[in-house]
């Protein structure tokens, strides 16, 4: 039986890239995230079917998943602190881009443009992540930095709603580029360079590291279970507002405050997910957490008209699920890749991650359809069915990388001395 070894305790600095990744997450998630409950908006603004506003969405998750797979090559090759600059201004232009658009041709090319970069962003903080601490720290590192999902729905999203109905759909994106701004200057200012995987380099060519990283079976086990995760992940968010609004019968002036009680909610989750993930198995959390969001799935995709106190309570039991599985797993995908290959790994990862959700968007586009404007939407609950068959396979997928994960434990133990987060090559 597997003993858990006992928590490492995180230094000053640590904590320090621990809130500028979050912080830098919560704006790149809040971007993503604020296209769903301004779904509703959206399509009666631009007159747009369910289709359409489908593939605005998975424009940014496709044009995302292209750029992660380009940069995969160099992702090893620069101070992982200049990749993040880079990456985050071009985001912070292409929210620039979103707020500045008036037309749906000219919002799915921002949106296109923003995935480009913002993308990618996810992938070489997790590079960092991975780089910087211990395999027994990343489940409290997953919590934290994850709650940036939670924090967008807290502020963010109430925020951007509220500003949307005050002035307009652009605004919640220049709230976004606005805050990133300052974000960048903290970066440039006070994160340190981040170079030790510069000296494992054994590539030449970008090209060929990344076809070595791709040839790599362990790797290609977690590629598949992240692709998984996404596309049940994806399929139910982009309708979430119109299906309130129109089956639930949620009025706008309420959507704020549900998305603000479920931001809550995650907020107190996700850290106590992250401890119990450094403590206990990873993989039976991840295992029970999915279980738990394919039955909330089925009950909330499958209401009617529904009393706002009821769907806040659901929406919370379905965030326990989602978020619970998000955490875990991600900490035990950390640890597949090799120093030498991390930031590629994460490249790829991210960029069958934002593939596999545009793919999952679209797909659910053409599952849901309106008859009309304002008309209750039409087989929302076969999307919570897919999910369900879809989560079945992230179990047994997961399965598998928590297997690799816990030979390569055996096989490679790493001695960390108290109050010390080195790594050695491979956790």
């Amino acid at each position: 039986m597997q003993t858990q070894q006992p928590a490492v305790p995180f230094s000053g600095y640590q904590k320090f890239v621990i809130f500028i990744l979050a912080i830098t997450q919560f704006t790149v998630i809040l971007d993503f995230m604020v296209m769903s409950p301004l779904g509703d908006m959206l399509m009666k603004s631009l007159s747009l079917k369910p289709q359409a506003f489908g593939f605005a969405v998975s424009a940014y998750a496709f044009s995302a998943g292209i750029s992660g797979l380009l940069t995969a090559g160099f992702a090893d090759r620069f101070d992982r602190k200049k990749l993040l600059l880079f990456f985050y201004c071009g985001f912070i232009l292409g929210t620039i881009f979103c707020g500045m658009a008036q037309s749906y041709a000219v919002l799915v090319a921002a949106r296109i443009i923003t995935g480009l970069f913002g993308g990618v962003i996810g992938s070489i903080s997790m590079a960092i992540i991975t780089d910087m601490f211990a395999l027994q720290q990343r489940g409290r590192v997953m919590g934290f930095i994850q709650m940036g999902f939670g924090g967008s729905q807290v502020l963010g999203v109430p925020i951007g709603l509220y500003l949307a109905n005050l002035w307009s759909w652009e605004a919640p994106f220049w709230m976004v580029a606005g805050l990133s701004v300052a974000i960048a200057i903290a970066i440039a200012l006070y994160l340190k360079p981040i170079t030790a995987h510069l000296a494992v380099q054994r590539d030449k060519s970008a090209f060929l590291h990344l076809l070595h990283t791709v040839a790599k079976s362990d790797y290609r086990v977690g590629f598949t279970a992240t692709a998984l995760l996404s596309i049940g992940g994806f399929m139910m968010m982009p309708f979430g507002s119109a299906f309130a609004i129109n089956n639930l019968k949620i009025t706008n002036a309420q959507l704020p405050m549900l998305f603000m009680v479920s931001g809550v909610s995650s907020l107190f989750i996700m850290p106590v997910i992250g401890k119990l993930s450094d403590r206990i198995d990873k993989y039976k959390i991840f295992a029970i957490a999915s279980v738990w969001m394919m039955i909330m799935c089925v009950v909330y995709t499958n209401l009617t008209a529904t009393p706002l106190w009821l769907v806040m309570i659901l929406n919370i039991l379905m965030m326990m699920g989602i978020m619970s599985r998000m955490i875990p797993s991600s900490a035990l995908t950390s640890a597949i890749p090799e120093m030498a290959d991390r930031g590629a790994f994460m490249s790829i990862n991210a960029s069958l991650q934002q593939i596999a959700g545009g793919i999952a968007a679209a797909v659910a586009g053409t599952i849901v359809s309106q008859p009309s404007k304002g008309a209750p939407l039409v087989n929302y609950n076969v999307v919570g069915y897919v999910i369900v068959g879809i989560s079945m396979l992230s179990i047994f997928t997961l399965w598998r990388v928590d297997q690799l994960t816990k030979k390569r434990m055996e096989s490679k133990k790493v001695v960390i001395p108290e109050g010390e987060a080195v790594l050695s090559e491979g956790f």
